[in-house]
């Protein structure tokens, strides 16, 4: 299988930049899988866990909001939030959730219980992703 080259960029940091396999991608519309020669598109991201098939064992991280893009010079994904799996803490991210609960049931205004329930629910997705791909406490 030829291999095509593949950059993650965060905000923060370029996080991958190489020649790979494969990659599978949590689209928004559906997850889908990138090789060599793919056909050029665009996508939206949904909170999910990207891997990487290259040389080695699979790299997966977990991803939240951007895009991916195919062209002639291979994928781009362009993501709010890109953190590898074995750097997640699930009991840092539950007490995240522990704190919207108590900002949501402290919120007085209609604006500030919409952001605080938008949160919460956003971190509860966070959650579900995580334990579905088997990460695991620290």
């Amino acid at each position: 299988m030829a291999n095509f080259t593949f950059e993650l960029v965060s905000p923060e940091k370029l996080l991958f930049s190489g020649a790979v396999k494969t990659v599978d991608v949590p689209g928004s519309e559906g997850d889908f899988g990138v090789g060599a020669g793919h056909a050029p598109f665009i996508a939206t991201l949904r909170a999910g866990i990207l891997t990487i098939h290259g040389e080695g064992a699979p790299k997966r991280l977990f991803v939240r909001g951007g895009f991916a893009e195919v062209n002639a010079g291979g994928l781009t994904v362009l993501a709010e939030r890109a953190t590898p799996l074995e750097e997640i803490n699930l009991d840092a991210v539950r007490q995240l959730i522990k704190d919207a609960e108590e900002d949501l049931a402290d919120a007085r205004s209609d604006d500030a219980r919409q952001r605080a329930d938008y949160h919460l629910s956003d971190l509860k997705q966070v959650l579900d992703v995580l334990t579905q791909a088997g990460v695991s406490s620290h």
